[in-house]
């Protein structure tokens, strides 16, 4: 499919020496002869670009210009004079105009402008698609009154620049809600950084943040360039900032307050350019009477705060959470996504769930690897999530009332030890391989090969 030129302008000559070009070219040509006639043809034929005069009589250029962005703001116009001005170019420009070129028309130029626009308005198309699936696939699921009073306060933070901080316990989401807030803002093709005030050493984090300078101190054998450079023009996202040391919180709070930093070894001063995310677990106003957090440093971030609900206060989102994670988890092991029973969600549903959301897909993870048929029921989910079953019923029933040999039996056992393991870790794979000695991997070699063998 050829694309679409709306070629807009009062001089007959004009439209039929540019249509016979364009139409030479592959492209399919629409005309109006004036503003009113032109808003007409793009609401019913969509044309893929505009070409557009700026003087013509009734609604000029300009003014037909304002209007095309209202009913298509993505719609590429290239504005045509004959009598080109500096002033007039700005006005174009200023009011969305893709670029500018002067009668005569050199046809070089035209067809050069068209296909840069054309490929500018793909380009910006596909960011948007990409956009929207990044903020789909990070954006908090459910439909309960808590979640969308979540989305709203989003929607109305995410344009502002200024501090957020996201509190919530773990598992709750608030790195996804910290990437929503990002992708919905002025700035969602700039950086998202991310640092972990809880995973890095006290000793490392000022390195971290501010960056440094080759020599600043024994290790630093190159100079870095520290989360806040990073993050210019983007967001940056202090994880868990609860846990920061208070003497990385004065040094933040004093950048804050005068919007640069300095390089650790470094003389040069480096100025802020970002919108700053926050979020802890913590209470951090008991913090600070603990002594814990400095008071002004929490007002900085605090600027304008976003709760994120524990799941047991969105009970009613469970159900699409499972479906949405056993969806997931079909994709990602390319097997047959599983159902699970009424009564199996019942109990999901009923549980209170003190690791929120990342608990539930801990659970569904791992009866996605441990159930062997399409179908998970009642029966095979563990405790703590079903305290009518047991593992030792279930070892019980596997080896002593089923009739097999001493090596399936062995391998039976392995694998409700696994599954007994697991309820105890709270569905953590990664935490029960740790414990048991082992990898994750060879869990799931455990199971497949069991499943095989029957």
């Amino acid at each position: 499919m050829y694309p679409a030129v709306l070629i807009v302008d009062d001089e007959t000559t004009i439209i039929e020496s540019l249509e016979g070009i364009l139409s030479d070219d592959g492209f399919e040509v629409i005309h109006a002869f004036n503003g009113y006639e032109a808003l007409k043809k793009i609401e019913t034929q969509s044309p893929d670009i505009v070409l557009l005069d700026i003087w013509m009589p009734g609604m000029d250029g300009i003014e037909t210009l304002k209007e095309i962005k209202k009913i298509a703001p993505s719609l590429p116009v290239v504005m045509i004079t004959g009598h080109g001005t500096i002033e007039s170019a700005v006005d174009a420009t200023k009011s969305g105009a893709y670029d500018f070129l002067e009668k005569p028309l050199s046809i070089d130029k035209v067809m050069v402008t068209i296909n840069n626009a054309l490929n500018f308005r793909k380009i910006e198309e596909e960011n948007i698609y990409l956009r929207k699936k990044s903020i789909e696939k990070n954006s908090i699921t459910g439909n309960s009154p808590a979640v969308r009073k979540l989305y709203g306060e989003i929607m109305s933070a995410a344009p502002s620049i200024a501090s957020i901080l996201i509190t919530g316990e773990n598992g709750t989401g608030k790195e996804m809600v910290a990437r929503t807030l990002h992708q919905l803002s002025s700035r969602p093709e700039q950086p998202f950084i991310i640092i972990n005030c809880a995973a890095i050493p006290d000793e490392n984090l000022d390195s971290e943040l501010f960056g440094h300078e080759k020599g600043a101190f024994e290790e630093a054998t190159s100079k870095n360039k520290g989360k806040f450079e990073l993050a210019a023009g983007g967001t940056l996202f202090l994880d868990e900032i609860g846990d920061m040391n208070i003497n990385t919180q004065a040094k933040i709070l004093r950048a804050l307050e005068s919007k640069t930093f300095q390089r650790i070894g470094g003389g040069r001063t480096l100025h802020m350019d970002f919108r700053l995310i926050s979020s802890s677990n913590k209470n951090l106003e008991k913090e600070i009477e603990a002594g814990n957090f400095r008071k002004d440093l929490y007002f900085r971030l605090n600027v304008i705060p976003i709760l994120v609900p524990p799941l047991r206060d969105r009970k009613e989102d469970i159900p699409l959470l499972v479906d949405t994670f056993l969806e997931k988890l079909s994709k990602q092991s390319s097997e047959k996504k599983k159902s699970i029973s009424e009564n199996a969600l019942n109990l999901l549903v009923d549980y209170e769930w003190q690791g929120n959301v990342r608990e539930l897909r801990n659970l569904l993870e791992r009866l996605s690897i441990m159930v062997e048929k399409d179908h998970i029921d009642m029966g095979d989910i563990p405790l703590p999530y079903n305290p009518v079953c047991t593992p030792v019923e279930l070892i019980e029933k596997e080896l002593f009332l089923c009739e097999e040999d001493l090596n399936q039996a062995k391998k039976r056992f392995e694998k409700e030890f696994i599954k007994n393991k697991l309820n105890l870790e709270g569905g953590d794979l990664v935490s029960a391989a740790k414990k048991l000695g082992t990898s994750v991997k060879y869990i799931k070699k455990i199971i497949r090969n069991f499943h095989e063998s029957n």
